[in-house]
């Protein structure tokens, strides 16, 4: 019951994500036979569709459970840009601190999937950091959002959005402000995101992150998750694990392990937006650490039982929850 209490508090939250968007884009067909140039599937495409990817995906789980959402990003002047914003009004998002650089293309994801699985992905997009108009801008949106925010969540796909400057102002101002401040790291910048609540990597991404050798028993990712910590400085590192669950390592020692709720396993695809997403909730609701990360475990559960880039809501996480009373 604590916990369907909580997630009943999830519609009066107001939670700010800055990070990287994008489209990810999904081509959905049928494989019958084999080109005849090349050893390779031959899809027959029957539809395609698009949704929110990346930190944008992140603000659709925020609203999908009911809270409002601000996000904090930037976008190409194109049309995908633009199919971007009206993505964020259809979901009812406020995109007027998407900050538009015409230098930059809107990035796109495109995932052909055929019976289910994904044959192959085509990336659009123009690496390196942002120019520092642009960068400035996206400092300025935070600061005057950050006021009128519960938490904060910090989405990074390495695609430019999170400098050096746009990390530390964030990191600082929520520390001003004393609210929640959750990490979905990448792992070149891992060593950057210092005095946060949480960082959530996973498994990959937090060996990657500390260059971290012979990593095998649950007792060696407990002891990488403390070396973490201490390298960060930060309250509570999360490492999720696919089917094996999760770990939850704390600063007091306190060390808790999560098994996987998942029934089956579908789509791992934006998993981990939906597990920072209601994580994040959980806390600006004022949730122990421990209770917030088991509601986001019942909620990765639903996720990956889904195909393609998806989201939850607040009825299928009570049921889901109550069926584990």
């Amino acid at each position: 019951m604590k916990l369907l209490k909580l997630i009943s508090l999830f519609k009066k939250q107001t939670i700010l994500i800055v990070g990287d968007t994008m489209i990810d884009k999904f081509v959905w067909g049928e494989v019958k036979r084999i080109s005849p140039e090349s050893p390779v599937p031959v899809v027959d495409v029957i539809k395609e569709t698009e949704t929110l990817g990346g930190a944008a995906n992140v603000a659709n789980n925020i609203t999908s459970l009911g809270a409002k959402a601000f996000i904090v990003s930037a976008i190409g002047g194109d049309i995908a840009g633009r199919s971007l914003i009206e993505m964020f009004l259809q979901k009812g998002i406020n995109p007027d601190y998407l900050v538009c650089d015409l230098q930059r293309p809107t990035i796109i994801k495109t995932r052909i999937i055929a019976a289910n699985q994904q044959v192959v992905r085509v990336d659009k997009e123009l690496k390196g950091f942002f120019e520092h108009h642009t960068e400035s801008k996206i400092i300025k949106n935070i600061e005057k959002l950050m006021p009128e925010t519960n938490a904060v969540i910090i989405s990074d796909y390495g695609k430019g959005v999170i400098s050096s400057k746009v990390l530390k102002r964030t990191i600082f101002l929520a520390r001003k402000y004393k609210i929640p401040i959750t990490v979905d790291p990448k792992t070149e910048h891992f060593k950057k995101y210092r005095k946060v609540t949480t960082i959530t990597p996973n498994e990959k991404e937090a060996i990657g992150g500390m260059n971290a050798k012979n990593i095998k028993t649950d007792e060696d990712i407990t002891v990488l998750g403390r070396k973490i910590l201490k390298a960060l400085n930060s309250d509570s590192v999360l490492i999720t694990r696919g089917e094996k669950g999760m770990i939850l390592v704390q600063t007091d020692n306190r060390v808790k392990n999560i098994p996987a709720r998942a029934k089956e396993i579908y789509d791992v695809t934006g998993a981990g937006d939906t597990v920072i997403s209601v994580m994040t909730l959980a806390l600006a609701a004022k949730a122990d650490l421990v209770s917030a990360v088991e509601v986001a475990n019942f909620a990765a559960g639903i996720v990956v039982g889904k195909v393609g880039t998806a989201t939850i809501n607040l009825r299928e996480l009570e049921k889901t929850i109550k069926g584990f009373l």
